[in-house]
Protein backbone atom coordinates (compact mmCIF):
# COMPACT_ATOMS: atom_id res chain seq x y z
CA UNK A 1 0.00 0.00 0.00
CA UNK A 2 1.24 3.46 -0.91
CA UNK A 3 2.89 5.18 2.05
CA UNK A 4 2.50 8.47 0.19
CA UNK A 5 -1.28 8.09 0.26
CA UNK A 6 -1.37 7.21 3.97
CA UNK A 7 0.97 10.10 4.77
CA UNK A 8 -1.44 12.42 2.98
CA UNK A 9 -4.50 10.86 4.66
CA UNK A 10 -3.13 11.01 8.21
CA UNK A 11 -1.05 14.20 8.07
CA UNK A 12 -2.31 16.25 5.12
CA UNK A 13 -5.04 18.13 7.00
CA UNK A 14 -2.93 18.85 10.09
CA UNK A 15 -2.40 22.61 10.34
CA UNK A 16 -2.01 23.34 14.08
CA UNK A 17 1.78 23.69 13.77
CA UNK A 18 1.90 25.81 10.61
CA UNK A 19 1.61 29.23 12.33
CA UNK A 20 4.76 28.50 14.37
CA UNK A 21 6.77 27.35 11.34
CA UNK A 22 5.61 30.47 9.48
CA UNK A 23 6.71 32.67 12.40
CA UNK A 24 10.15 31.07 12.51
CA UNK A 25 10.52 31.34 8.74
CA UNK A 26 9.50 35.02 8.77
CA UNK A 27 12.21 35.75 11.36
CA UNK A 28 14.95 34.65 8.97
CA UNK A 29 17.11 37.25 7.29
CA UNK A 30 17.81 37.62 3.60
CA UNK A 31 17.40 34.50 1.51
CA UNK A 32 18.41 31.92 4.12
CA UNK A 33 17.13 28.47 3.19
CA UNK A 34 14.94 26.16 5.29
CA UNK A 35 15.23 22.39 5.77
CA UNK A 36 12.43 20.08 6.93
CA UNK A 37 13.42 16.73 8.44
CA UNK A 38 11.12 13.79 7.72
CA UNK A 39 9.20 15.81 5.16
CA UNK A 40 6.77 13.07 4.08
CA UNK A 41 4.86 14.21 1.01
CA UNK A 42 5.77 17.83 1.77
CA UNK A 43 3.04 19.18 4.02
CA UNK A 44 5.34 21.77 5.62
CA UNK A 45 7.95 22.06 2.86
CA UNK A 46 5.38 22.88 0.19
CA UNK A 47 3.42 25.21 2.48
CA UNK A 48 6.44 27.34 3.36
CA UNK A 49 7.77 27.39 -0.21
CA UNK A 50 4.38 28.51 -1.56
CA UNK A 51 4.22 31.56 0.71
CA UNK A 52 7.80 32.77 0.20
CA UNK A 53 10.41 32.81 -2.55
CA UNK A 54 12.85 31.28 -0.05
CA UNK A 55 14.30 27.83 -0.85
CA UNK A 56 12.77 25.04 1.24
CA UNK A 57 14.25 21.53 1.06
CA UNK A 58 12.73 18.47 2.70
CA UNK A 59 14.61 15.28 3.50
CA UNK A 60 13.10 11.83 3.96
CA UNK A 61 14.50 8.33 3.65
CA UNK A 62 11.45 7.02 1.73
CA UNK A 63 11.93 7.56 -2.04
CA UNK A 64 8.18 7.45 -2.71
CA UNK A 65 7.56 10.36 -0.34
CA UNK A 66 10.41 12.43 -1.77
CA UNK A 67 9.14 11.82 -5.29
CA UNK A 68 5.74 13.19 -4.22
CA UNK A 69 7.46 16.43 -3.16
CA UNK A 70 9.28 16.58 -6.50
CA UNK A 71 5.99 16.22 -8.38
CA UNK A 72 4.29 19.01 -6.42
CA UNK A 73 7.17 21.28 -5.59
CA UNK A 74 8.94 22.32 -8.75
CA UNK A 75 6.46 25.05 -9.77
CA UNK A 76 6.92 26.79 -6.40
CA UNK A 77 10.61 26.12 -5.85
CA UNK A 78 10.39 23.45 -3.15
CA UNK A 79 12.73 20.47 -3.34
CA UNK A 80 13.47 17.26 -1.45
CA UNK A 81 16.31 14.79 -1.06
CA UNK A 82 16.36 11.09 -0.17
CA UNK A 83 18.33 11.13 3.06
CA UNK A 84 18.29 9.48 6.48
CA UNK A 85 17.99 12.14 9.18
CA UNK A 86 20.58 10.27 11.29
CA UNK A 87 23.24 10.50 8.58
CA UNK A 88 22.79 13.19 5.95
CA UNK A 89 24.90 15.74 4.19
CA UNK A 90 23.86 18.22 1.50
CA UNK A 91 27.13 19.54 0.03
CA UNK A 92 27.08 23.25 -0.68
CA UNK A 93 23.81 23.88 1.17
CA UNK A 94 23.56 25.66 4.51
CA UNK A 95 20.32 26.48 6.29
CA UNK A 96 19.13 29.29 8.52
CA UNK A 97 16.28 27.18 9.88
CA UNK A 98 15.82 23.41 10.33
CA UNK A 99 12.37 22.07 11.26
CA UNK A 100 11.45 18.62 12.60
CA UNK A 101 7.64 18.53 12.85
CA UNK A 102 5.28 15.72 13.85
CA UNK A 103 7.51 14.16 16.55
CA UNK A 104 10.13 13.10 14.00
CA UNK A 105 12.84 13.04 16.66
CA UNK A 106 10.82 10.54 18.74
CA UNK A 107 10.82 7.99 15.93
CA UNK A 108 14.57 7.51 16.26
CA UNK A 109 16.05 4.56 18.16
CA UNK A 110 17.44 6.07 21.32
CA UNK A 111 19.85 8.78 22.44
CA UNK A 112 22.71 7.78 20.14
CA UNK A 113 20.56 8.13 17.04
CA UNK A 114 19.13 11.44 18.24
CA UNK A 115 22.61 12.86 18.81
CA UNK A 116 23.61 11.67 15.33
CA UNK A 117 20.64 13.53 13.87
CA UNK A 118 21.38 16.66 15.90
CA UNK A 119 25.02 16.58 14.79
CA UNK A 120 23.96 16.45 11.13
CA UNK A 121 21.61 19.36 11.79
CA UNK A 122 24.41 21.38 13.40
CA UNK A 123 26.68 20.75 10.43
CA UNK A 124 23.96 21.78 7.96
CA UNK A 125 23.16 25.08 9.71
CA UNK A 126 24.51 28.53 9.12
CA UNK A 127 26.23 30.21 12.09
CA UNK A 128 23.46 31.68 14.22
CA UNK A 129 20.89 29.39 12.60
CA UNK A 130 17.97 27.88 14.50
CA UNK A 131 16.37 24.46 14.68
CA UNK A 132 12.94 23.44 16.01
CA UNK A 133 12.00 19.94 17.14
CA UNK A 134 8.42 19.01 18.02
CA UNK A 135 7.96 16.31 20.65
CA UNK A 136 5.20 14.89 22.82
CA UNK A 137 6.15 15.20 26.49
CA UNK A 138 2.77 14.28 27.97
CA UNK A 139 -0.50 12.86 26.78
CA UNK A 140 -3.63 14.94 26.55
CA UNK A 141 -6.42 13.95 28.97
CA UNK A 142 -8.85 11.26 27.88
CA UNK A 143 -12.15 12.60 26.45
CA UNK A 144 -14.94 13.00 28.96
CA UNK A 145 -17.40 10.10 29.22
CA UNK A 146 -20.08 10.42 26.57
CA UNK A 147 -17.87 12.44 24.21
CA UNK A 148 -18.29 11.47 20.55
CA UNK A 149 -15.53 9.25 19.14
CA UNK A 150 -12.97 10.83 16.80
CA UNK A 151 -13.79 10.87 13.12
CA UNK A 152 -11.51 9.07 10.66
CA UNK A 153 -9.22 10.91 8.27
CA UNK A 154 -10.47 10.13 4.76
CA UNK A 155 -9.26 10.60 1.18
CA UNK A 156 -10.68 9.46 -2.16
CA UNK A 157 -8.07 8.83 -4.86
CA UNK A 158 -8.99 7.59 -8.33
CA UNK A 159 -12.06 5.76 -7.11
CA UNK A 160 -10.35 4.27 -4.04
CA UNK A 161 -11.35 5.40 -0.54
CA UNK A 162 -8.74 5.52 2.21
CA UNK A 163 -9.80 5.91 5.84
CA UNK A 164 -7.60 6.10 8.95
CA UNK A 165 -9.36 5.98 12.32
CA UNK A 166 -7.49 6.84 15.57
CA UNK A 167 -8.13 3.99 18.02
CA UNK A 168 -6.01 4.43 21.14
CA UNK A 169 -2.71 5.53 22.60
CA UNK A 170 -0.93 2.90 24.68
CA UNK A 171 1.57 4.07 27.29
CA UNK A 172 4.52 1.73 27.85
CA UNK A 173 7.87 1.95 29.65
CA UNK A 174 9.70 4.76 27.89
CA UNK A 175 7.42 4.92 24.87
CA UNK A 176 3.87 5.36 23.63
CA UNK A 177 2.22 3.47 20.79
CA UNK A 178 -0.41 5.22 18.67
CA UNK A 179 -2.82 2.77 17.03
CA UNK A 180 -4.90 3.53 13.93
CA UNK A 181 -7.21 1.39 11.85
CA UNK A 182 -6.44 1.84 8.16
CA UNK A 183 -9.31 0.86 5.86
CA UNK A 184 -9.29 0.79 2.07
CA UNK A 185 -12.32 0.46 -0.21
CA UNK A 186 -11.57 -0.32 -3.86
CA UNK A 187 -13.69 0.97 -6.78
CA UNK A 188 -15.68 -2.26 -6.69
CA UNK A 189 -16.69 -1.73 -3.07
CA UNK A 190 -14.45 -4.38 -1.51
CA UNK A 191 -12.94 -3.30 1.81
CA UNK A 192 -9.69 -4.33 3.45
CA UNK A 193 -8.25 -3.13 6.72
CA UNK A 194 -5.03 -3.27 8.69
CA UNK A 195 -4.00 -2.11 12.15
CA UNK A 196 -1.19 0.45 12.02
CA UNK A 197 1.00 1.16 15.06
CA UNK A 198 3.42 4.05 15.47
CA UNK A 199 5.84 3.94 18.41
CA UNK A 200 7.25 7.15 19.85
CA UNK A 201 10.11 7.24 22.37
CA UNK A 202 9.17 9.32 25.42
CA UNK A 203 11.71 11.76 26.82
CA UNK A 204 11.68 15.32 28.10
CA UNK A 205 12.55 18.60 26.46
CA UNK A 206 15.44 18.84 28.93
CA UNK A 207 16.81 15.53 27.65
CA UNK A 208 16.69 16.75 24.07
CA UNK A 209 18.42 20.00 25.04
CA UNK A 210 21.17 18.05 26.78
CA UNK A 211 21.65 15.81 23.73
CA UNK A 212 21.72 18.88 21.49
CA UNK A 213 24.58 20.24 23.60
CA UNK A 214 26.61 17.14 22.69
CA UNK A 215 26.07 18.10 19.04
CA UNK A 216 27.19 21.71 19.53
CA UNK A 217 23.71 23.27 19.72
CA UNK A 218 22.39 25.40 22.57
CA UNK A 219 18.83 25.84 23.90
CA UNK A 220 16.91 28.83 22.52
CA UNK A 221 13.52 28.49 24.19
CA UNK A 222 10.40 26.39 23.87
CA UNK A 223 6.99 26.80 22.29
CA UNK A 224 3.74 24.86 22.51
CA UNK A 225 1.49 23.49 19.78
CA UNK A 226 -2.04 22.70 20.98
CA UNK A 227 -3.66 19.29 20.63
CA UNK A 228 -6.40 18.70 18.07
CA UNK A 229 -9.13 16.05 17.95
CA UNK A 230 -6.84 13.63 16.10
CA UNK A 231 -3.30 14.83 16.97
CA UNK A 232 -1.48 15.18 20.26
CA UNK A 233 -0.14 18.52 21.42
CA UNK A 234 3.61 19.15 21.19
CA UNK A 235 6.40 20.96 22.94
CA UNK A 236 8.71 22.54 20.38
CA UNK A 237 12.33 22.73 21.50
CA UNK A 238 14.21 25.59 19.86
CA UNK A 239 17.98 25.25 19.38
CA UNK A 240 20.70 27.51 18.01
CA UNK A 241 24.10 27.09 16.44
CA UNK A 242 26.68 29.54 17.71
CA UNK A 243 27.59 32.49 15.51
Amino acid sequence: MSEAIWNEVECGDYTADLPLWEELADALGGDEAIMELGCGVGRVTLHLAARDARLVIGVDREPELVEAVWERGHPIGADAEIEDVRDFELPGAKFGLVLAPMQLIQLLGGSEERVACLTCVHDAMLPGGRAAFALVERLTPEPAPGSPPPLPDVRQVEGWIYSSLPLETIVGPGSIVVRRLRQTVDPGGEMSEVLNELELAMFSAETLEDEAGLAGLRPAGRREIPATETHMGSTVVLLERGA
